[in-house]
């Protein structure tokens, strides 16, 4: 980018909400010591993975009680301190996680005994928080890497059930994605570890985008990315949420969350806890919701005459008289 060229922004010119639901959850609960879902379709025990006396007793409800919509052409924002749930929301949407109560609804169907392949096959998208961890393999080539998380799926697979693996169906598909989302690399046979950052985050946005998923959840998706890559990103979301994707934004940039959410919610330990209007909501604002010093609607409250500004919320506890009784948010980069 050149210098003194205009940075870019987040921000989206037009509603593309649509009435038709995506993702439904209701009432989803889980706890501390919830278990993973490796492959079986079956439903839980009753109590959930940790039988009735963990339920009952002592251990913590990381997620408690959340419900919400999301609809197709809609991208719904989750703002919160790190640590408040957001790792424990994505991992029972995306299945690494069993929910110990609660119901999880895709395009009308209850994923909630799926096992992560089947959601992933049947249109669930994942940038995952930790593009290292759980989005790439380092030491595999790019090829490689186009593969992970869609081994069943075309064109890395072929046969009626995707039994077998198409190397080159492979590897021409990750060309495709190298060429339409920019990733600067000088092959297709380079490791993932030799891109830099950005060009390691286009390359998992290009494959996930690739399925064309019709729920995609997108944890961080620009975090440590540079300024070039990250408006690619915000490119390539608002041009899916266009095409009717449905999409579950979390991140721990407020701008971010702000300039391309459709509806935003406030996590604040395990619970959704304030609601708020994209269009008129401000960092501030959010941040003492996600301090748990606000609660329910927020609303935006012009300044007034002497300087003070409040957010008002639904609660009886969700005023914000003046800025001396508001607790700083946490470092959002943490």
């Amino acid at each position: 980018m050149m210098v003194g060229s205009e940075l870019p922004t987040p921000e989206t010119a037009e509603s593309t909400v649509t009435d038709t639901p995506v993702i439904e959850v209701k009432a989803l609960t889980v706890y501390a010591a919830g278990g993973a879902s490796l492959g079986a379709d079956s439903e839980p025990a009753a109590g959930g993975l940790l039988g009735d006396a963990a339920v009952g007793g002592t251990a913590k409800r990381v997620l408690d009680d959340v419900t919400f919509t999301i609809h197709a052409g809609e991208v719904m924002g989750i703002a919160g301190v790190e640590g408040n749930g957001q790792t424990e929301l994505i991992d029972a949407l995306i299945g690494l996680k069993n929910a110990d109560s609660g119901t999880i609804g895709f395009l009308g169907d209850d994923i909630t005994p799926w096992a992560t392949r089947k959601r992933r096959e049947k249109g669930i998208g994942y940038i995952p928080e930790d593009r290292h961890r759980h989005g790439l393999l380092l030491e595999a080539p790019l090829w490689e890497n186009r593969i992970l998380g869609h081994v069943t799926e075309k064109p890395n697979s072929r046969g009626r059930r995707g039994l077998w693996l198409d190397i080159k169906g492979a590897q021409a598909d990750t060309r495709r994605i190298v060429e339409e989302y920019d990733v600067r690399t000088p092959g297709i046979d380079v490791t993932a570890a030799s891109l830099s950052g950005g060009n390691q985050q286009k390359l998992i946005v290009g494959r996930e985008m690739s399925h064309k998923p019709k729920f995609l959840i997108a944890a961080h998706p620009t975090r440590g990315v540079d300024v070039g890559a990250q408006a690619a990103i915000w490119d390539q979301i608002r041009e899916a949420r266009r095409d009717g994707l449905a999409v579950l934004l979390i991140s721990a940039d407020l701008d971010e969350l702000i300039g391309l959410s459709d509806t935003l919610r406030v996590i604040y330990d395990g619970r959704l806890v304030a609601d708020a209007d994209p269009a008129t909501v401000t960092p501030e604002e959010l941040g003492s919701a996600m301090t748990g010093a606000a609660s329910g609607h927020l609303e935006h409250v012009e300044e007034e005459a002497d300087g003070a500004e409040s957010t008002v919320g639904n609660g009886a506890d969700s005023t914000v008289e003046n800025a001396d009784d508001t607790a700083a948010p946490e470092d959002e980069a943490r």
